[in-house]
């Protein structure tokens, strides 16, 4: 009679948050107990899970790895007490002879079985790891850690073994490849999996970016289809404090193809999943590859550590193992709109705060931040409405602070009076609602406050959008004209020299004109925090206290067309790192998705400033046009940003590629309008050094903080670059002729 070879492997999304060791500590011990209820016998979590990922330079902190132990110490109680049989990998910085390590460490019944430091670090985009660790060298023997007394007590040991090894079962082989492992040219699996690892665990920090999605799956899958296996992925989930959101999406790949896989976008602080996996499938598949046989057998040694303990279950002998499922991708559209929503919901309620202040001008942009809040809005109703714990305490924090008391379910009169009439009013004057008659508009209303802040020079076009678009989404919305205290500035300068600056239309000059509108940009912004502090006052909610959104894009930070502090400086900026062109097709989705149709006709109207004076008779739409203004358009400049950036291209390297690109224009047309984007990029390249924090998207995001390390000083004529162009531009000219 042939045993067992089934068993039920987990692995989870996570919110966790840098720094929050309690909260962090709360969250891997349910998922271990959810992984345990299910079955599981093997629970793999994120990478650097127990401190959260993104504590960066507080890795550098001794609190940091002290209070990592310590949490580490707790695991280990409660897989001794509570959760024995099920081993467990858990992502801990660890400090071993001096030196910070990024690590997973495997532990069982209250025993460390191994502590895997990270091999190789990541350091490009929006990581920076070999700052705060160094990379494990060693790859052909083990060392010992030392185990501090936080550790002991509950271990009982006093080492563990330290670096990479292979874990040996009694009926398998479990091993550890570290985030940046996978992705690297020469990815660690291979050597696992040769070396006989039939099960391999990932802990992962991955971060979400447009389109990026579909690679991670691809690198999961293809780690399992030419050697056979199982791989196991696991990634955090939220806004843990920075500009990245990690997207979850934690899977399980047989074979070559994924069985389980979680969600990428959802409030939901813990999320696992259990699959059910037939470990001679993977014999079976690896019997089939005389390739395989031959590398394996004469494969190099990597260093074992003996584990008495069963992954296996003799009651899932006849269980069916999960058939291969197609993996769910969203849209780009849906990644513009549903990860922003989730990154607000967390840093809103993380920083303490109520709600949002959005300056909502009638154009693409603010109408598209306006919708991402009201999407965020809607999926805490829904999570409210399927019970989900932390989201209706949230919620209830957030009402309460708008005078709304959110009940039980169970509060049967309160619960009848609201099924018929939506919502009461007690006699204290307070609305009362229950969790599963929560609405989007109610919550809507209580945490997005709108201001359209007209002037002189806004159309009612614009002004009509913004309360349509309001109404439709029940945004607290207050349109106001600010057109007197930007006269009275104008008005106290004039005082300095008895001159009055006037419009280019007008018969001023560029430099007058520039002035004019660059003012009341800026009192657009100040104007919005007053708003952010004191509108909740005006709705006697004191409590309540407003975090400054902006909506510029990337396409427009990239060119440098925006007023340094004007209304795009705020706290929050969800779409900093989207482009024009992505936005446009979200605002498309959406209108058919929330069923918001203003939202087309925001789509079709050419993107605005408004902020010189309309055209005669031109009351209604607007004239001044953002894409003649810029010189380009936005197509051409997500073009000149992905070569920028994406690509590695300088000016003249640009120009090489785009006359391929480009082939209906002349050289000496490309070449002028790279000169152009360069030209503006440079001299406006200061303004990304008070760039809002945005939620990153885009690989060609322009953010001087942390993403795109360049200069903000230039030299805006670009002397050689420009010279070489125009050589090349008369060679092809020449070469043309001839």
């Amino acid at each position: 009679m042939f045993g067992s070879t089934s068993c039920k492997l987990a692995t989870c999304n996570l919110n966790q948050w840098a720094l929050d060791f309690d909260g962090n500590l709360t969250r891997i011990v349910d998922s271990i107990r959810e992984a345990k209820a299910k079955g599981a016998t093997l629970r793999n979590g994120p990478e650097l899970e127990i401190s959260g990922y993104s504590c960066e330079d507080h890795f550098h902190e001794m609190d940091t790895f002290h209070h990592s132990l310590e949490s580490l110490g707790r695991v280990l109680k409660e897989t001794r007490d509570s959760s024995r049989d099920i081993l467990c990998a858990i992502g801990c910085p660890i400090m071993h002879k001096n030196v910070r390590y990024n690590c997973v460490v495997f532990c069982l019944n209250g025993v460390i079985v191994l502590i895997r430091p990270k091999m190789m670090m990541a350091d490009d985009g929006n990581y920076r790891e070999p700052r705060w660790f160094t990379s494990w060298k060693s790859v052909d023997s083990l060392d010992e850690y030392m185990l501090p007394p936080s550790i002991s007590k509950y271990t009982g040991q006093k080492r563990a073994p330290f670096g990479f090894a292979i874990m040996k079962l009694n009926d398998c082989s479990v091993a550890e490849e570290l985030c940046e492992e996978l992705w690297s040219p020469e990815p660690l699996h291979i050597s696992l999996y040769l070396s006989g690892a039939d099960i391999v665990c990932n802990s992962s920090g991955s971060h979400t970016q447009l389109r990026k999605l579909q690679h991670r799956i691809d690198l999961v899958t293809a780690a399992t289809r030419k050697c056979g296996g199982v791989y196991m992925y696991a990634n955090h989930r939220g806004c843990d404090g920075t500009r990245l959101y990690f997207d979850g999406c934690s899977m399980i790949s047989v074979n070559g193809h994924v069985t389980q896989q979680a969600s990428q976008f959802s409030l939901q602080d813990v999320e696992v999943i259990v699959g059910t996996v037939d470990l001679e499938e993977i014999q079976s598949h690896r019997q089939a590859s005389n390739s395989l046989q031959q590398q394996a057998s004469s494969y190099r040694k990597i260093p074992v550590v003996p584990v008495d303990f069963s992954l296996c279950d003799p009651t899932l002998q006849f269980s069916k193992p999960d058939s291969p499922i197609v993996p769910t991708i969203p849209i780009p559209e849906e990644e513009c709109v549903v990860g922003p929503a989730c990154w607000l919901w967390d840093y809103c309620r993380r920083s303490g705060q109520s709600g949002f202040l959005l300056p909502l001008s009638g154009g693409a942009d603010s109408a598209t931040v306006a919708s991402i809040v009201y999407v965020m809005c809607r999926l805490a109703v829904h999570e409210c409405r399927l019970g989900n714990a932390t989201v209706i305490s949230d919620i209830r924090t957030l009402l309460s602070k708008s005078n709304i008391t959110l009940l039980d379910e169970e509060d049967k009169d309160a619960s009848s009076v609201i099924r018929s009439a939506g919502s009461f009013r007690d006699a204290l004057g307070e609305d009362r609602v229950t969790f599963r008659n929560i609405d989007d508009k109610l919550l809507s209303n209580c945490m997005l406050h709108t201001v359209y802040m007209g002037t002189d020079y806004s159309s009612t076009a614009t002004t009509r959008r913004a309360n349509e678009l309001a109404s439709l989404i029940g945004s607290y919305h207050n349109p106001i004209n600010i057109q007197n205290v930007v006269n009275m500035i104008i008005q106290t300068f004039v005082l300095l020299g008895n001159k009055m600056p006037q419009f280019q239309s007008k018969g001023g000059s560029m430099t007058e004109d520039l002035a004019l509108q660059n003012i009341q940009a800026r009192v657009r912004m100040v104007f919005a925090y007053l708003s952010a502090q004191l509108l909740p006052w005006l709705r006697n909610r004191p409590s309540v206290y407003l975090l400054v959104l902006g909506s510029a894009n990337v396409d427009e930070s990239l060119r440098g067309y925006m007023t340094k502090y004007d209304c795009s400086s705020a706290d929050l900026n969800p779409i900093g790192a989207i482009s024009k062109k992505d936005l446009k097709s979200t605002l498309v989705w959406l209108s058919d998705k929330c069923g918001l149709p203003v939202l087309r006709e925001i789509v079709e109207a050419p993107p605005t400033a408004e902020l010189r004076p309309i055209a005669e008779g031109a009351t209604e739409d607007y004239t001044q046009k953002d894409e003649d203004e810029m010189g380009m358009t936005y197509d051409e400049l997500s073009v000149f940003g992905s070569f920028r950036k994406t690509y590695r291209c300088g000016p003249v390297s640009m120009f090489m590629k785009l006359i391929h690109k480009w082939p209906t224009l002349t050289p000496a047309e490309v070449a002028a309008k790279v000169k152009r984007f360069f030209y503006y990029y440079s001299i406006n390249r200061h303004k990304m050094t008070t760039l809002t924090p945005s939620y990153h998207a885009e690989s060609y995001s322009p953010d001087d903080n942390r993403f795109d390390l360049r200069p903000f000083l230039y030299n805006k004529n670009w002397t050689r670059q420009n010279a070489m162009i125009d050589s090349l531009v008369a060679t092809m000219a020449t070469t043309k002729k001839e």
